[in-house]
């Protein structure tokens, strides 16, 4: 539901007395949103990530409720951001607004997408290109007549887009922090590989150690934007007692490969990345001696609570008929 045309009457939704909401006019819908962004998270930095947008238009629109409302929700230092009683008490209705909103729209558009027969699902880089053609093959038997629409994306800008409804399915790297609003389905660990120059003197082995890469440069995910594959390159060399010769930074998994194609480093990796052909470099697998044994990468389905969507059930049936087949891929 988009915060440009919808808003809500304060008044007709909340009760009278100690909640601020009653303060009367009306509140925008992506106010709510990002004020519940940073009550979650208590720091306008990452609540601005959650929702992909800068810092200084967050705290421009959590001001502008404020504004009207007629009370402050938020105590901010330069270090420091909490929640006021009022805010507090404002929490829990804000959610509960926003998750209604939410669904609205969601059945609403799904409803129009059954005449329509269409699913929009989302992934990142590396479901694209392992788990997604398997499902969707398999899919395909099923619903032959459905139209698939596919973006893929990281984390981080898929589930805002599946809340605000512009997705139906996601796959993702389950967050740190939860969204109550969405569903998820953990459902395998990827293996992790390691990118190498073709040639590379360990190109040729069949598998390499962490010792064997110590000295290696290393390029890895930027954190912000992939936390997962980013921190599993980390614990992987401090589990082994060694540290991680990081020589280059890079978002985009297509930029990691091509970078070890050029011979600047190698790069932990999922094994589905394999799958992106990139000419000068090998993939190998990567054996791990440490005891806790960190090779893997967590994988989830996410979609929205409390939406009926036939054509999105279809596809998680699917999904929960072959998930032993396609784990054994990842």
């Amino acid at each position: 539901m988009q915060s440009t045309v919808a808003s809500v009457s304060a008044l007709d939704y909340a009760n009278s007395g100690n909640n601020p909401i009653a303060a009367g006019g009306r509140v925008e819908l992506h106010q709510l949103r990002c004020f519940v962004a940073v009550a979650e998270e208590l720091h306008f930095g990452k609540a601005a990530q959650k929702l992909a947008m800068m810092p200084s238009a967050l705290g421009r629109h959590v001001r502008l409720l404020e504004e009207d409302l007629g009370t402050r929700l938020l105590e901010r230092t330069t270090r420091h951001v909490a929640l006021t009683e009022r805010g507090a008490a404002f929490l829990d209705d804000a959610r509960a607004l926003l998750a209604q909103a939410d669904r609205l729209a969601s059945r609403t558009r799904a409803q129009a997408r059954g005449k329509a027969a269409g699913i929009r699902i989302g992934a990142i880089d590396s479901a694209s290109a392992g788990l997604v053609p398997l499902l969707l093959h398999d899919f395909r038997a099923r619903c032959p007549h459905v139209v698939v629409h596919l973006l893929e994306e990281k984390t981080i800008r898929l589930l805002p887009r599946l809340a605000s409804g512009h997705l139906d399915l996601a796959f993702v790297r389950p967050p740190e922090t939860l969204n109550p609003s969405i569903e998820f389905l953990f459902l395998f660990n990827e293996t992790a590989v390691v990118a190498l120059p073709s040639r590379h003197p360990l190109a040729r082995r069949s598998r390499v150690t962490l010792k064997d890469l110590a000295d290696e440069p290393l390029i890895v995910p930027e954190r912000r934007s992939r936390p997962h594959s980013h921190d599993l390159t980390m614990k992987l060399f401090e589990e082994a007692g060694l540290t991680a010769r990081v020589a280059q930074v890079a978002e985009e998994k297509h930029t990691i490969v091509n970078l070890v194609a050029a011979g600047l480093g190698a790069a932990v990796v999922p094994r589905w990345t394999s799958r992106m052909t990139t000419k000068g470099v090998r993939f190998v697998p990567l054996k791990v001696t440490t005891p806790g044994g960190l090779t893997r990468l967590p994988l989830a389905a996410a979609w929205m609570k409390g939406v009926r969507d036939p054509v999105r059930d279809e596809v998680l049936a699917t999904l929960r008929e072959h998930l032993g087949t396609y784990a054994k891929q990842a």
